[in-house]
């Protein structure tokens, strides 16, 4: 969670720098940095979030199964 917490307060720094007011969240894949940024985020003052969204690929059925072993 601390590699995230600097990772966004880097990117919100560069962002404010650029004049950034407001950003959309898209987030990825299972993890606890993943909330941490998330709330680093919406914690950065003078930024707005538009909006969050979670873009994690779900399989709809996988892959098929191997063939029942016959012995």
């Amino acid at each position: 969670p601390f590699a995230a917490t600097e990772a966004v307060q880097d990117a919100m720094t560069k962002a404010m720098e650029n004049g950034v007011k407001e950003v959309g969240i898209k987030v990825q894949g299972p993890g606890s940095g993943r909330d941490t940024a998330v709330k680093a985020i919406g914690a950065t003052e003078g930024i707005r979030v538009t909006f969050l969204k979670d873009i994690t690929p779900l399989p709809h059925n996988g892959c098929r199964p191997p063939k029942k072993r016959r012995v």
